[in-house]
């Protein structure tokens, strides 16, 4: 069988599914993630010639195929959020990043050194890899296209947060590569002071002043100039991913977190011009090349349990897998949200969503590609033990819980409206 043949027919089975599927399961308990996972497994267990999909032996090819599909999203969850950037408003944000995600850190690399007996830099990475949602594979928790008036609390802050949270574990994928080079002898004197000057302050910084710029300066193309009203009126949705590429490029060469920046970028745009149909096209494109990518992705990661590997995987990292899902995620995040403004209700359905996915993949890698790890086989399973997980736990149960929420919202606002009292 030709292999060139065969990579067009997977591709378009990709861009196929990515198109229908997400429509044709929407109320069904399988979803878009769970079907491509599955397909993977079918085909790569099947007597055809198909690459092999090793992470290991393809480290760069993973590595930036992982990071195009998260800028993707990022660029999209930035293009599609209605509320307006103010403190108040984003203040259940604000709390799950700088208190969830820190505990999440913490509790899956003391879990690591103390359960699964890594040592400090592994553990570290774990926890670093593992405390971010995932844009990718959170539609179904997430705000709908711009402008379409479904965004309420609990989605507004999970796609707010999926969208920060990226950028922001990466100062801690840094610690642990900086760990590691200690470790080995490889790290240059002072590495804490740098690490803390360049990783945290200035990454982060240059992130959020270059997103904000440069998607200052491409709102005024797109929206303003002469030329720019002309090319939103031409429906040209490709301008959405070279705005992703540019303003990630960019800031990348910069020493600036491109993830933050990309988010950013997207956010500055949507919030001028907010009733212009143009953000429509843009996040429309955006989705459909995110659905491509992560369709395939999704095929290739089903294919890599063909090939051993959850193999490296001991009986006390399944328990902690379950525990990071089940427990760690949830309790942090309903301790964070304990005293924001959403009810009890919202605060567990936020606490309980914070997805895994493509994202962790991406900063394994990355870290992996910049410093040697020990167990790093073992590593990458439990990460993807983790990532599995949550895409079948999550993915079977989120259209439902989203569903009774807007019931529930409903039933609140009419309720309210009986009482003569305003609704929130």
């Amino acid at each position: 069988m030709d292999p060139y043949k065969l990579l067009l027919a997977l591709v378009g089975l990709a861009l196929i599914g990515a198109t229908w599927l997400p429509h044709l399961l929407k109320r069904h308990p399988v979803t878009f993630p769970i079907a491509y996972v599955l397909l993977g497994l079918v085909l790569y267990s099947l007597p055809v010639q198909v690459p092999r999909p090793d992470p290991f032996r393809y480290a760069e090819l993973t590595e930036q195929l992982t990071e195009l599909v998260v800028i993707v999203a990022l660029a999209g969850a930035g293009l599609r959020l209605d509320t307006p950037f103010n403190w108040r408003t984003w203040s259940p944000t604000w709390r799950l990043l700088l208190l969830t995600m820190p505990l999440c850190i913490l509790a899956a690399a003391w879990l690591g050194q103390h359960l699964l007996g890594l040592g400090l830099a592994s553990a570290v990475l774990l926890g670093a890899v593992l405390a971010p949602t995932d844009p990718v594979l959170a539609s179904d928790v997430q705000v709908s296209g711009p402008g379409q008036g479904n965004e309420d609390p609990v989605r507004f802050t999970l796609t707010s947060e999926a969208g920060l949270n990226d950028g922001l574990a990466f100062p801690f994928v840094w610690l642990a590569i900086a760990i590691a080079l200690a470790v080995t002898g490889d790290a240059e004197p002072g590495w804490f002071a740098r690490w803390v000057w360049l990783d945290v302050l200035w990454r982060i910084g240059a992130g959020v002043l270059i997103g904000w710029g440069l998607g200052y300066g491409l709102m005024h193309l797109i929206f303003r100039s002469a030329q720019g009203a002309e090319m939103a009126r031409s429906s040209d949705g490709l301008a959405a991913l070279a705005i992703t590429l540019f303003v990630y490029g960019v800031t990348e060469l910069l020493h600036g977190y491109g993830f933050l920046a990309v988010f950013v970028a997207a956010l500055v745009i949507r919030h001028y011009e907010r009733t212009h149909e143009y953000h429509g096209v843009l996040n429309q494109f955006a989705d459909q090349v995110e659905r491509l990518l992560t369709a395939l992705l999704l095929i290739v990661l089903g294919g890599t349990l063909t090939i051993g590997i959850l193999d490296p995987l001991q009986p006390v990292d399944w328990l902690f897998a379950a525990g990071f899902v089940l427990v760690v995620r949830p309790i942090s995040g309903w301790l964070s949200l304990s005293r924001s403004r959403l009810s009890g209700r919202e605060r567990w359905v936020v606490a309980v969503f914070g997805i895994r996915g493509i994202g962790s993949f991406y900063y394994l890698m990355f870290a992996f590609n910049h410093a040697d790890f020990a167990e790093r086989e073992r590593l990458w399973a439990v990460v993807t033990l983790v990532v599995l997980m949550s895409i079948l736990l999550h993915g079977l149960s989120a259209s439902r819980v989203m569903r009774h929420m807007d019931v529930w919202r409903g039933r609140r606002r009419g309720q309210a409206t009986q009482d003569g009292s305003p609704s929130t």
